[in-house]
């Protein structure tokens, strides 16, 4: 990883990786173990575990711990996470923990809430605001159209920039774990803008084979994601998110790096040679 040379590494850390087997949680707790540092997976099956829906397992979480990486699951702005994130954080800091980092969404008046709420605690703090992962499409709930070769969803033409889990993990790891990242909040997006349909005529290239854009309404996707056990919400976040609010580039993983963000088709291209989209 490229450190900015302006930040220096701290001493060994204990710190708890709130979704450590997620996209970005698990990438993170990778790269405190390569830096020597102490890593707590918080999750629900973990050995000490966590729970956003049982609070009471949250001081366990938390003792002896130094730094937290938070992320909520599903989405930060969804109901009842500004309360939940806001009683964790308030808790950490009672506890002792000296830094918190906030995996949050862009252009999300509900996160940004999330964010105030991790603020206000009364610990250092970096919120590190993220566009839609390259990893969606390999990962997540993207994968089954990809192989299906058909991307089927509300977006239009609307355009994002598409931000790499790597870059993400990257940017955390290094406000956990460096001096000079107390107070800011970087905004992560990739090089550049991509819509839907460039996105699959980028996946199309990576594997060899044909990956459609298919625009659809708000209510069929959410049948869609309703057969696939998956909250509705998320077909709300493709209109409030998608909506233009977020068709710019930011400057976050230079600022936080002193590099540049990966681009889609490197993703793409590093993706299909692992076979995960081999039908």
């Amino acid at each position: 990883m490229t450190q900015n040379p302006q930040n220096s590494p701290t001493p060994a850390r204990t710190v708890l990786v709130i979704g450590g087997t997620g996209k970005t949680g698990r990438r993170v707790a990778e790269r405190l173990a390569a830096r020597g540092h102490s890593t707590r997976i918080g999750s629900r099956s973990a050995p000490v575990p966590f729970d956003w829906n049982e609070p009471a397992t949250w001081p366990a979480a938390l003792a002896g711990v130094d730094a937290a990486y938070i992320t909520y699951y599903p989405d930060l702005a969804f109901p009842g996470a500004v309360e939940s994130v806001g009683a964790l954080s308030r808790l950490a800091a009672e506890l002792g923990v000296q830094r918190l980092v906030l995996l949050s969404g862009r252009g999300e008046e509900a996160a940004e809430a999330g964010e105030r709420a991790v603020q206000d605690a009364g610990t250092q703090w970096t919120i590190v605001r993220c566009a839609w992962f390259n990893q969606n499409f390999s990962e997540s709930f993207f994968l089954d159209p990809v192989l299906s070769g058909e991307l089927a969803l509300p977006t239009g033409d609307a355009v994002e920039p598409f931000v790499d889990a790597d870059d993400i993990a990257d940017v955390a790891t290094a406000a956990l774990t460096e001096d000079g990242h107390h107070g800011q909040v970087y905004e992560l997006t990739g090089p550049r803008l991509l819509s839907y349909a460039d996105v699959a005529a980028e996946l199309s290239k990576a594997t060899g084979r044909e990956i459609r854009f298919n625009a659809v309404t708000v209510e069929e996707y959410r049948e869609v994601l309703a057969r696939a056990g998956l909250p509705g919400e998320f077909a709300d976040l493709f209109t409030m998110i998608l909506d233009g609010r977020n068709a710019h580039l930011s400057d976050g993983v230079r600022r936080a790096l002193g590099r540049e963000p990966r681009d889609f088709s490197d993703f793409a291209r590093e993706a299909a040679a692992t076979g995960v989209w081999n039908t």
